[in-house]
């Protein structure tokens, strides 16, 4: 079988891009790689490359992109596609992360959160496109116990019956307050995968990166998922100003909208701990461990919610504090298992 930059080849000399030089960018944690094409005549493009034998598929990326760019959000445009060997050729939107714009200038910090909120707006009004699955509580909860499967098993002895208890109580939670099921959720939507394009207008300057994974869900989701970043802390202060934000401009309920802000940022949290510790201890990215002190001070904030009262003392119970020689027991796990 011809090898992947074989396949790339064969695939851009279909294209406009035939003999554009390429270099690498940055990845993330999928089997996913991203190269950055410059060509003389055409300029720059970026292909992505995503192994279906490794079971990527770049078809719903497509499909997603074009139903954001159909009311007007800036998802890449797709230049050329190659489905059966998972090849997208794809509008080049930058370098300019919000993770990067910020440092650089932090009088932009607020603007940026501010339009990367309306760009949720803009998805609260927008119709769904047809045939996105469900992120329903049953599914919430499940991803929620990934805490229990993997933070916990490798760093104390597994405890299936906190397991069990934790998701008797976490699933009614989610059935009560956020089974609404009303917006397109991205599910990745943070300042890594945010790009500035203050040429465009309005929400369009926000670039989307990362969507390939998306749902319908609660209009509360990717909100929580841009405030309480797992890779940089959002000053307390602008998370504040765009829940706020959120509520007036869509007239939810101020109350209703808090709890499911704290439930859902309670089941992502758990969520990302338990992604965190895998990608680390079956995958030997032990960068992942670096993060998790963010991640548990975040979900100690959500647990502190009343509506999180029947849950709050079960996790703390059973979950150990990512203290020093904690995080070291997961490196010291990983470090063993080899990167594919």
């Amino acid at each position: 079988m011809p090898s992947r930059d074989a396949l790339a080849g064969s695939f851009l000399a279909r294209t406009d891009w035939a003999g554009a030089s390429i270099a690498p960018l940055a990845g993330d944690a999928s089997n996913r790689r991203y190269l950055r094409l410059t060509h003389p005549a055409r300029g720059p493009a970026v292909l992505m490359d995503a192994p279906p034998e490794k079971g990527e598929d770049v078809r719903p990326f497509a499909r997603i992109a074009r139903h954001l760019s159909s009311f007007g959000l800036s998802a890449p445009t797709i230049l050329a596609e190659d489905e059966t060997n998972g090849f997208l050729l794809l509008e080049d939107l930058g370098d300019d992360l919000f993770a990067r714009v910020i440092p650089r200038d932090p009088a932009l910090e607020r603007p940026l959160y501010e339009a990367a909120t309306d760009v949720l707006l803009a998805l609260r009004d927008a119709p769904l496109p047809s045939g996105l699955a469900p992120y329903s509580p049953e599914l919430m909860a499940e991803l929620a116990v990934l805490a229990f499967d993997w933070y916990l098993a490798h760093s104390r002895r597994p405890d299936p019956a906190a397991r069990a208890g934790f998701l008797a109580a976490f699933r009614p939670l989610l059935e009560h307050h956020v089974a609404e099921q009303s917006t397109l959720i991205q599910r990745d939507y943070h300042a890594e995968n945010l790009l500035w394009l203050p040429s465009r207008h309005g929400p369009a300057r926000v670039g989307l990166l990362d969507f390939q994974d998306a749902m319908t869900g609660h209009p509360a989701y990717d909100l929580v998922s841009l405030l309480q970043d797992a890779r940089r802390d959002v000053p307390p202060e602008i998370e504040q100003a765009m829940i706020a934000r959120h509520v007036t401009a869509s007239g939810a309920d101020r109350d209703a909208f808090d709890t499911a802000y704290h439930l859902l940022g309670a089941q992502r949290n758990l969520r990302i701990l338990g992604v965190f510790a895998r990608l680390c201890l079956r995958d030997g990215k032990a960068h992942y461990v670096d993060l998790i002190p963010r991640v548990w001070g975040l979900l100690q904030r959500d647990l502190a919610h009343p509506a999180l009262a029947p849950v709050a003392p079960l996790v703390r119970r059973a979950l150990p504090e990512p203290t020093p020689d904690t995080l070291r027991t997961l490196k010291d796990k990983c470090a063993t298992i080899p990167t594919p």
